[in-house]
């Protein structure tokens, strides 16, 4: 090269006009374009670089610094974990395949993926299938979710949901406890609603009888408060009788919608506690503005674990076995073995990983457009995606969306400097 310069220069200039035209003159005009407004004829100086660091972008800017702390880190820690812990079993290949096969997919398609996953109906989207699965198991669901009195009934709301009757319940007859506003698909299969035998009559089983029943005949007629044929029990309904506040006794209706309660109820007023009509837990707001960036880091982690486990798996077979069977031979058990030694020896594999991550995650874009909705993508916004906004998706304000590309550009290098220096001194080796 000394003898024959120009015989190099042929052959750089190709690559040197490509990363020119592709590279160069992007970052120099987006640099230029930053200084000027939307039109791009006026000066605006440093304002497109103070607006991104104010307002509803703001948020993009703070979202970006959690994706790029957390994502790579949990996905570095994911992958170590499931490097080390599939070393030694029979079946860690195929584990590792399992695990690498997002990469395989876009992150359109894990974008759409995950937006149905994330789905708040329990009948469509798998979280939540599986969130309330888990709550129902634990917690007792509500008999009638919705269910009410009529505005003339002699219940009347108590507080927190409940309702209560306005008079003392008598053990000479029955308390009925009508009720209405449950949907006529789901009385379908109840049985008849039946008149409670009076508490002093034959057969009565307590000093308070009543029967809880949808107050509602289908095709109209019926005399309201009084139980008419074809009208539905209301089972599994909890009674309480209080008195002074406090719960003396309580009951549950049967099959008929009849209750009991003892003598220790005359007297006392009849409440129907409000988990008789909380509506059905229904699982978690996912893509709401509280969860919305986490539930797409845990997608992002989802994708590329398998990247990091990969890279990670491969620097481990580098490790000589020697060293650890003598940390072994030593007294040092797995965990310090792990810690003091496997850890240590994978500080340049894990830098690798980690500095691949935050450059990566720093043009994070496609996921955060399709997995959050258009009510909460304010909450999930990132530079990458402001960019797009504000430059092409309505905003129209190119300077602005110049200045945040600067800014990005701004992040890397950093990052890009640590990697360039840790691979000097790892030829220097």
């Amino acid at each position: 090269m000394s003898t024959r310069p120009w015989i190099a220069a042929g052959f750089l200039l190709p690559a040197l006009l490509l990363l020119g035209a592709l590279v160069a003159y992007p970052i120099v005009y987006s640099l230029y374009r930053s200084f000027f407004g939307a039109s791009g004829d006026g000066f605006v100086g440093l304002d497109n670089y103070a607006e991104v660091f104010s307002g509803d972008r703001l948020t993009a800017v703070k979202n970006t610094l959690v994706w790029v702390i957390v994502a790579p880190s949990v996905a570095t820690a994911f992958g170590l974990v499931f490097a080390v812990l599939t070393e030694r079993v029979r079946w860690g290949t195929a584990f590792k395949m399992v695990v690498f096969m997002p990469m395989a997919i876009s992150m359109l398609a894990a974008g759409i993926i995950f937006g149905l996953v994330y789905q708040q109906d329990p009948d469509r989207g798998v979280a939540n299938a599986v969130w309330v699965g888990v709550h129902d198991t634990f917690t007792e669901s509500s008999a009638w979710p919705g269910a009410r009195p009529r505005p003339t009934s002699d219940l009347a709301a108590s507080g927190g949901g409940a309702f209560t009757t306005k008079s003392a319940a008598e053990g000479s007859g029955t308390t009925d406890l009508p009720l209405v506003g449950v949907p006529p698909q789901d009385v379908a299969g109840a049985a008849e609603a039946a008149p409670a035998k009076p508490a002093g009559g034959s057969g009565a089983d307590g000093a308070v009888t009543g029967t809880v029943w949808l107050d509602f005949t289908k095709g109209g007629g019926g005399k309201p408060g009084s139980i008419d044929p074809k009208e539905k029990a209301l089972a599994g309904v909890t009674v309480e009788a209080v008195k002074d506040g406090e719960v003396v006794a309580s009951a549950k209706t049967g099959d008929d919608g009849t209750y009991a309660l003892p003598k220790e109820a005359e007297g006392a007023k009849l409440r129907l506690p409000s988990s008789n009509f909380a509506e059905a837990y229904n699982g978690v707001d996912w893509l709401g503005p509280s969860l919305v960036t986490p539930a797409i880091i845990a997608s992002y982690i989802w994708m590329w674990a398998g990247f990091a486990m990969v890279l990670i798996a491969a620097g481990l077979a580098g490790i000589s076995r020697e060293l650890l069977e003598a940390a072994r031979m030593d007294g040092a058990n797995e965990w310090q073995v792990f810690r003091k030694v496997t850890v240590p020896l994978l500080a340049p594999v894990l830098s690798v990983v980690v500095v691949t991550l935050m450059i990566n995650v720093l043009k994070i874009f496609d996921l955060v457009y399709i997995i959050a909705p258009s009510a909460t993508q304010s909450d999930a916004n990132v530079l990458a995606l402001e960019l797009y906004l504000s430059s092409f998706g309505g905003g129209a304000n190119q300077g602005v969306g110049s200045a945040i590309a600067v800014v990005l550009l701004l992040l890397v290098v950093p990052v890009m400097i640590i990697n360039i220096r840790r691979l000097r001194r790892e030829n220097r080796r």
